[in-house]
């Protein structure tokens, strides 16, 4: 089964993803840094790796289930 994207709450509008882990030096296993801008729809997703960035408190975020807004 493939894993859905990964999903990032940010607060900011403007982004960066180089599709590197928490891994130190991990960006040699991931892609080129490209800065990203959300939009008027709360967020944004990396044409690399798929991440979906999503802003805070935008039309698109939702808290995780369980969890009140």
């Amino acid at each position: 089964m493939i894993q859905p994207p990964e999903t990032i709450r940010v607060s900011h509008r403007r982004v960066v993803c180089d599709g590197a882990t928490d891994i130190p030096s991990g960006s040699a296993l991931g892609h080129p840094r490209v800065w990203l801008e959300i939009d008027e729809d709360g967020f944004v997703e990396c044409g690399y790796c798929d991440r979906r960035f999503v802003l805070i408190g935008g039309p698109a975020d939702h808290p995780p289930a369980g969890q009140a807004a």
